[in-house]
């Protein structure tokens, strides 16, 4: 296979690109100033840190829950479960009523979770960065809460299931 190397012409090809590399999804809660649940799905998930052990989330500053996560510090990261695809398609959606289902509840800071979630992570602000059109969310990890449920991936713009994929090899 040949390949060249060229600037990225358009959004579509860039999106295509990018949907090309398969990764978890999760979802991110946290409460306005009026203590109303909000939140988004993401994909853009990675660690940033062991030392403190930091995670990282982009945000969309066109989320409508952009200026929540803007001036409240307490977050939660939920790893989405196959199980979930309904409600990451819900918190993908933008204008949806993300909180309708009734899967979430407040945590002992208030922050919706997910308590069937494949991970939960209990974190707080960090550090907040210009990213373009995003906002780079860093968090502080403060707990986590790891179920036995596979997480969902995403990949070429659909879901796939981990329990589905045979796993080989493994990163040392």
């Amino acid at each position: 296979m040949t390949s060249t190397l060229v600037p990225p012409t358009t959004a579509d090809k860039f999106r295509q690109a990018m949907s090309s590399f398969p990764s978890g999804v999760t979802i991110m809660t946290t409460t306005d100033v009026g203590g109303e649940p909000r939140g988004f799905a993401a994909s853009s998930f990675c660690s940033v840190s062991l030392e403190p052990a930091l995670v990282l989330v982009c945000l969309a500053k066109t989320a409508q829950c952009h200026d929540a996560f803007m001036v409240n510090d307490q977050w939660s990261i939920q790893m989405a479960g196959s199980a979930h695809v309904e409600l990451i398609e819900r918190f993908a959606t933008k204008g949806a009523d993300k909180f309708a289902g009734g899967e979430f509840v407040p945590d002992h800071r208030g922050v919706p979770v997910l308590l069937d979630a494949a991970v939960l992570i209990e974190c707080e602000a960090y550090e907040r960065h210009d990213g373009g059109d995003h906002t780079i969310l860093i968090a502080k990890v403060r707990e986590i809460d790891i179920d036995d449920r596979p997480p969902v991936l995403y990949f070429q713009r659909g879901f796939r299931h981990l329990d589905q994929i045979p796993l080989q090899g493994a990163l040392s």
